[in-house]
């Protein structure tokens, strides 16, 4: 067995990973856990759908992958005497996909190395799955409001479709009254920062919330909330600067309450060929790796914004689970060796 301590919430934190996948895909938990996570899947298809969206089967191999994740590292393969990169998430080829659609959603796996310290946070995975949004001609108001219509409406559905499931999990569904209720909290990076600052959290100023700091706001807080604003530098190049605050991105995050942490990750995304490649520099990127999406941006791609929302982490604070590990059929734990 593997023990793991959450540093948010201490030693008392102790989850426990099934020694074979026999036992955990025949734990009445996993499978009220799978059962709900059906209806999110549903739920999300259906009202992405009947908002005008196609989905769209995005590539899991590629030439290069989203560098922007951080800590984590990107896994090369052999693709006929070329290396190229499992997907830590499909955002460059969503913008390849307004070519084709003006709105388009993808739900898919991406598999991202995570520092070994994630392990003790119950919120990372080597492998998930995103439900991945992207919008040709959208502003960051626009897709965060979407974001917030699709996570109230996944909520809703999953609440009134499967109480059995709430029931056999020993969730109240009664937590959700204020996510359904009530419009989400926003407050800037800058606040946060100052937020966690009083909170005796030397967060930085300069870089992304730490995992503990979102665990504290989070855990403040009785229904979702935006963080947006974060600094030039903290996120890839393809999230937004804004035109009227240099050094400041056009993106956002959604956290969950309840000490859950973050959903969903979003923002306007640069698409003028001159701004990219100069903040792949900035970042320490090199362009000639990028030649099919430099090529394309040359050609012209829509002005866009997006959003991706992880399928498990999602999951694991509907169903009230200890660690993001129970929302996976085949959970891969970082540095933790699994089927």
């Amino acid at each position: 067995m593997l023990h793991i301590t959450d540093p948010a919430t201490g030693p008392a934190a102790t989850d426990r990973l099934p020694e074979a996948p026999a036992r955990h895909l025949t734990d009445p938990t996993t499978r009220a856990v799978v059962r709900l996570q059906n209806g999110v899947l549903t739920a999300a298809r259906d009202f992405l759908r009947g908002h005008g969206f196609t989905e769209m089967l995005l590539p899991m191999i590629g030439p290069v992958t989203d560098p922007g994740v951080r800590g984590s590292k990107q896994v090369d393969i052999d693709y006929y005497g070329h290396r190229y990169k499992l997907m830590t998430s499909a955002i460059l080829y969503k913008q390849a996909s307004l070519l084709a659609f003006d709105k388009i959603f993808s739900i898919a796996p991406c598999v991202r190395l995570e520092p070994l310290e994630t392990a003790n946070t119950s919120r990372h995975l080597a492998e998930f799955h995103q439900i991945d949004v992207e919008v040709a001609g959208a502003s960051r108001e626009e897709i965060l409001r979407l974001g917030e219509d699709l996570v109230r409406h996944i909520v809703r559905e999953v609440t009134e479709h499967h109480a059995e499931e709430f029931e056999s999990l020993g969730r109240d569904t009664g937590a959700f009254a204020e996510l359904l209720g009530q419009s989400f909290g926003h407050r800037t990076h800058a606040e946060a920062v100052a937020e966690l600052r009083d909170m005796g959290h030397d967060q930085s100023a300069d870089a992304e919330i730490d995992w503990q700091g979102e665990a504290m706001l989070s855990a403040k807080s009785g229904r979702p909330f935006f963080v947006t604003d974060y600094p030039k530098g903290s996120r890839g190049f393809y999230d937004r600067e804004s035109r009227d605050e240099p050094g400041t991105l056009r993106n956002f995050d959604i956290i969950a309450p309840e000490g859950y942490g973050e959903l969903c990750s979003g923002s306007e995304r640069e698409f003028e060929y001159a701004r990219i490649v100069a903040r792949m520099r900035e970042t320490g990127e090199n362009p000639a790796k990028y030649g099919w999406y430099l090529q394309m941006v040359r050609e012209g791609i829509p002005d866009s914004a997006g959003f991706g929302i992880g399928l498990e982490r999602f999951t694991r604070y509907l169903a009230g689970l200890d660690s993001v590990w129970q929302a996976s059929a085949y959970p891969k734990v970082p540095g933790v060796i699994a089927p």
